[in-house]
């Protein structure tokens, strides 16, 4: 498999240039809307067993299948190829995850590796627990990509005009699940289906950029503040082995030695024995103990 250099070299770029920050009020006013929305959880009559079992379903489809495995290891790292209608399935289901358009979620990304924990890095852990856990999604970010970076960085995306559409029809594909949700359910299973769901979605996904770029072990010498984290591993379907997928970001495996639970990897492990997955990328044996070496 490619080596981190490797990857490096085909999703670097020049460090970003001074310019005006880009704008999120708009994606913090969505953010303060679905916190005050998770509240209703707490009235007794939002509250059903049904509604709950529909968060944890919905959770790990656009979470775990969605978002750790579509969006992150196979889109922006393509660590595995699926079938057309699997790999645009999952897409959809990331779309779902309400974290952004694939294009957007696979730019930003990517910048992050190319300019980990530096001034380019979109949430640089460099500047604090709460800039990369949140304030970098709707403060002024000079680092965050425009659309015109958008588009160089995600070449491969970009030419696609399904993950266009998706991009485009983002929040109508939110309304449809909520819409869906409330026909289905009533108020309960939007509460918690759509609010309750997204929130922690969004929070875990921010302790991989904060939590695990702060707290746990290194096994590899990265250049960046990348650690293991069994918590957030645990909490992001093994996303939280981050000092390993930074050592080797084109891995569809996160989770490098027998403890370090990995669920998307099992869950791309049961792709593979279905046929569904192929060109499955891991470090060999060889480039695991040079990273070893190194560290």
């Amino acid at each position: 498999m490619q080596s981190k250099v490797s990857l490096q070299q085909n999703t670097s770029e020049s460090p970003t240039p001074a310019r005006i920050p880009t704008d999120g009020t708009g994606t913090g006013i969505g953010l303060l809307v679905l916190h005050l929305g998770t509240l209703l959880a707490f009235i007794p009559a939002t509250f059903s067993w049904s509604g709950v079992v529909v968060a944890i379903v919905l959770c790990n489809l656009t979470g775990g299948v969605g978002l750790s495995l579509g969006f992150h290891r196979m889109l922006t790292h393509q660590s595995l190829r699926v079938p057309r209608w699997l790999n645009y399935t999952i897409a959809t289901l990331g779309t779902l995850g309400m974290e952004g358009g694939p294009i957007t979620w696979v730019a930003t990304h990517r910048r992050h590796h190319a300019q980990s924990d530096s001034a380019g890095d979109p949430h640089n852990g460099r500047r604090g627990l709460r800039w990369s856990h949140l304030e970098w999604i709707y403060r002024p970010n000079e680092a965050r990509p425009t659309p015109d970076e958008m588009r160089r960085l995600t070449p491969d995306l970009s030419s696609d005009p399904f993950y266009g559409f998706l991009e485009r029809t983002n929040l109508y594909w939110q309304i449809g699940l909520g819409l869906t949700l409330l026909l289905l359910g009533g108020w309960s299973w939007v509460i918690w289906g759509m609010f309750v769901r997204v929130v922690f979605t969004i929070h875990v996904t921010g302790l991989v950029n904060s939590a695990a770029h702060h707290f746990g072990y290194q096994t590899y010498r990265t250049g960046d503040e990348s650690r293991n984290n069994w918590w957030v591993a645990l909490l992001t379907w093994g996303d939280g082995w981050h000092n390993n997928h930074h050592a080797f970001p084109s891995s569809a495996r996160h989770g490098l030695r027998w403890y370090e639970l990995d669920p998307t990897w099992l869950t791309i492990c049961v792709l593979k024995l279905l046929g569904l997955a192929r060109d499955v990328r891991i470090p060999t044996p060889a480039a695991l103990a040079r990273g070893l070496d190194a560290a």
